[in-house]
């Protein structure tokens, strides 16, 4: 079985960081607003009453630099890897609750395919504020144990997942191209598989 550790241990030092000094409480209550489903996973890239929250134009300006970024939520209930994504910046997650980020290095990615036995399972706490950085595979979170679902802030570059641009590909990386500025390799088992997506996953669909 996996072995979960925690965003506050060293081995989680090459995928991310976990930043402190942002009060995140007035975001957390306005995402505990946001729809849950029970059994699936919903994900909005913005969120127009969370981006008003004055904390969110300190993230803007201080980690990302003054870039223009978006605030939204990924929400629901899952237990399996099923694909690995990356983005050409890092992304800030903040989960409601705990749950648990599966994980691997870019790096061990040979021509958009990876066995999962590269994947690693870390816990983070509720309210951390998560960096994943660019060089991070990672997709939805999972349910961390004991609970029965999550609710979790997503910070990324204005734009990211949202309409594929009209591109003629070129290299193999161009074929993963699955949303703006989001490359996607799937398991052979997912439904972004079955509907399409790039397959490089290889190895057990890891459940968590």
């Amino acid at each position: 079985m996996l072995e979960i550790k925690s965003v506050f241990d060293e081995s989680f030092i090459p995928y991310g960081t976990v930043i402190k000094g942002y009060d995140v409480s007035e975001l957390l209550s306005v995402l505990k607003t946001m729809e849950r489903p029970e059994d699936s996973v919903i994900y909005f890239p913005g969120n127009d009453a969370l981006e008003q929250v004055p904390v969110f134009s300190q993230i803007a300006d201080n980690i990302y630099g003054g870039m223009p970024v978006q605030c939204g939520y990924c929400n629901g209930s899952n237990h399996k890897l099923n694909c690995l994504e990356y983005h050409r910046d890092s992304e800030i997650n903040i989960p409601e609750n705990d749950i648990v980020l599966l994980v691997a290095s870019l790096q061990k990615m040979r021509d958009g395919k990876l066995d999962t036995k590269e994947v690693e399972a870390f816990l983070a706490p509720a309210g951390t504020v998560v960096q994943l950085y660019e060089t991070t595979l990672h997709y939805a979170p999972c349910n961390a144990p004991g609970q029965d679902g999550f609710r979790v802030i997503v910070v990324l570059p204005k734009g990211t997942n949202t309409e594929k641009p009209n591109i003629t590909p070129i290299t193999l990386e161009d074929q993963m191209l699955f949303a703006r500025n989001k490359w996607l390799s799937a398991h052979p088992e997912s439904d972004e598989a079955k509907n399409g997506a790039f397959v490089g996953l290889s190895g057990i669909n890891i459940l968590i």
